[in-house]
């Protein structure tokens, strides 16, 4: 079974899904072991894994390349940010064969213009409803596994209104998307509203500190929400601790202690130490190769 496919029969289930954002094959590994059913790679995460502002700046080779060291890192699906689609529709089209190809689970191509900005930022700019709709269409025709979801996004609440971003999410479904993703609903009345009005499964990002009100995910999940992500959980964490942590070490001389203590090896037990020791012998004895699924 392909993760798409897993993804997808997972959706039809009762239930809504949290897929916390990872930005490197580290951080998947972590959400992944914590138990969570979906790895969500945000693309904020990715350009500042590179060093830049999510402003556009990353290419959609960079991406899908981040994306594919995720895929091979996790054994759940993996959920991507591609943006805008890096392009048009005939851009967007092979976008969706490169992402497909690196194994994703389900991809989310919005209605920005190039080069887009983070959704909870101020003086976002969106492109005509019909030109984003062009993509989306792109994007359904463009999968080779029917399984693969694309999510439309719709940024239109900050520019033209949420009545218009509802309206663009039942257009994208019409249009062959197969999840809506209304970004930055700004009251809990319209986060409520949101799966209510639209005519499809709605994916909710939970960003702290950004436009949408904050809530807990059961009660997203009671509005009718199918799927969360929380993109910049990880990533702000990481920056946080690293400032902490790079000071304290300016101000005693010596090595911090870690917030979380724990051994050289229980750091690379995070990261499979344990499977790949047993390969240092595995292949040095005599007999019958085993298959490493065995």
């Amino acid at each position: 079974m392909t993760q798409a496919r897993r993804l997808r029969e997972r959706l039809q289930r009762d239930g809504m899904i949290v897929a916390p954002g990872a930005y490197d094959g580290l951080t998947a590994k972590l959400v992944a072991q914590a138990g969570f059913e979906a790895v969500y790679m945000t693309g904020a995460g990715t350009a500042a894994g590179l060093g830049y502002p999510d402003f556009g700046l990353v290419t959609m080779s960079e991406m899908v390349a981040n994306t594919r060291r995720m895929v091979a890192a996790v054994a759940v699906p993996v959920i991507a940010d591609a943006d805008t689609g890096y392009g048009n529709e005939l851009n967007v089209f092979r976008t969706v064969r490169e992402y497909e190809s690196a194994g994703v689970a389900a991809i989310h191509i919005e209605d920005q213009g190039f080069p887009k900005k983070c959704g909870h930022l101020d003086d976002k700019e969106i492109v005509p409803r019909e030109e984003w709709l062009a993509k989306i269409r792109a994007a359904a025709a463009a999968r080779r596994d029917l399984d693969f979801i694309i999510i439309a996004r719709t940024d239109a609440r900050a520019v033209a209104g949420f009545d218009e971003a509802v309206a663009r999410a039942n257009a994208a479904l019409a249009a062959g998307a197969d999840m809506a993703f209304v970004e930055a609903p700004q009251t809990l009345d319209e986060v409520a509203a949101v799966p209510r009005l639209v005519n499809g499964p709605c994916l909710l990002n939970v960003v702290y500190g950004g436009k949408t009100p904050d809530l807990d995910l059961r009660e997203a999940e009671a509005m009718g929400y199918r799927l969360a992500i929380l993109p910049g959980l990880l990533i702000k964490c990481v920056v946080g601790i690293c400032e902490e942590k790079l000071a304290e070490l300016k101000t005693i001389h010596r090595h911090p202690h870690p917030p979380k203590e724990m051994t050289v090896g229980e750091m690379f037990g995070r990261v499979g130490a344990e499977e790949w020791d047993a390969r240092r012998t595995q292949f040095r004895a005599p007999g019958p190769l085993r298959n490493a699924a065995e």
